[in-house]
């Protein structure tokens, strides 16, 4: 028998079910394997051994799943040892999967996702296995090295724009001087936040102002910034990013209670900090709007390039492996 496992983890987008779809379709194609083992919750289903046979989907079946948001398998945030550290998981994980007559892996998530495959694939070489694993790449926030953009970016990019260009009608209507803050997801990286300025037109300039994580936060400057918007016009549309740092570095709306099993700090509440700030600097009124999770999940803007694309990597992905590759 010649069975995969295709699992997912980490945060889920609007396109990370078409590359699902796509590993599915592909590993049905090639008429190298026999059966498609969904591990459900990632890596976590591995170990406890939860699997579905998702060969038995319909073509309608597929069909739905690959328009679906989030994840049809479930997702994760487990941590993998380094082999050095604790080398047990592994052994207990290569078991199973040689238990269940798996000759190829295919893992689909983003940063943390592909740490966990690519030790998978190390600890596999070090012990002479045959097993292929695949990455298949999926992130929002676009920050994958090594690739050009990512599946799930695109969604809910447009998310974003449309967004955008609807909060500059809402936020049109009265006389009164008002600053509306979008916080926007992205610890690290600033695409999506940066992704505002496509709703800018000859119509309208909102957002006038946007700040990503990469160019250190100024108060200060902040501040400055609305006020010099504010001589020409009363209705000021924020971009910000939920990850914005202070010159020293720091997380504006990081704490230290809130980190995950990455060590990643869980941020949120950046809007309303400034929101805060603004009302007490400036006196006018002031509103913060976390959109959150509906930037990852909003069927109703999918892009159809990025549902197509990750299809197709989904697909290459059996494919290289169908030729040997890790």
């Amino acid at each position: 028998m010649n069975n995969i496992i295709v699992a997912q983890s980490g945060g889920p987008t609007t396109a990370i079910n078409a590359s699902l779809v796509g590993v599915i379709k592909g590993a049905l194609s090639s008429e190298g394997y026999d059966k498609v083992l969904g591990a459900l919750y990632g890596i976590s289903g591995v170990l406890n051994e939860e699997f579905i046979e998702l060969e038995e989907l319909s073509d309608k079946e597929l069909d739905c799943i690959y328009t679906t948001p989030s994840s049809y398998l479930g997702s994760c945030r487990y941590k993998m040892p380094d082999i050095e550290e604790d080398s047990s998981i592994y052994e207990k994980i290569f078991e199973i999967l040689h238990k269940y007559e798996v000759t190829a892996f295919f893992y689909i998530g983003g940063n943390d996702s592909m740490d966990t495959i690519s030790k998978l694939a190390e600890y596999g070489s070090s012990i002479g296995s045959k097993i292929r694993f695949a990455g298949v790449p999926k992130t929002i926030d676009n920050d994958l090295v090594n690739t050009d953009h990512t599946p799930g970016f695109g969604s809910a990019a447009k998310f974003i724009v449309a967004s955008m260009l609807e909060f500059a009608h809402d936020t049109s209507v009265y006389q009164t001087p008002t600053v509306t803050l979008i916080e926007i997801m992205g610890r690290n990286a600033g695409w999506l936040t940066a992704s505002a300025a496509l709703a800018r037109n000859e119509y309208s300039e909102i957002p006038q102002l946007i700040y990503l994580p990469e160019v250190p936060f100024s108060t200060d400057t902040f501040i400055n910034d609305i006020q010099k918007v504010m001589k020409t016009t009363n209705n000021v549309v924020v971009a910000l990013s939920e990850g914005l740092q202070n010159e020293r570095g720091e997380y504006l709306s990081a704490t230290a209670a809130t980190e995950d099993k990455f060590g990643h700090s869980q941020l949120s509440g950046v809007g309303k900090l400034l929101e805060n700030l603004v009302k007490d600097k400036l006196g006018v009124k002031c509103r913060s709007v976390e959109i959150n999770i509906l930037q990852r999940c909003a069927a109703h803007m999918a892009s159809a390039t990025d549902l197509e694309e990750s299809e197709l990597l989904g697909e290459k992905a059996v494919e290289y492996a169908v030729e040997g590759n890790t």
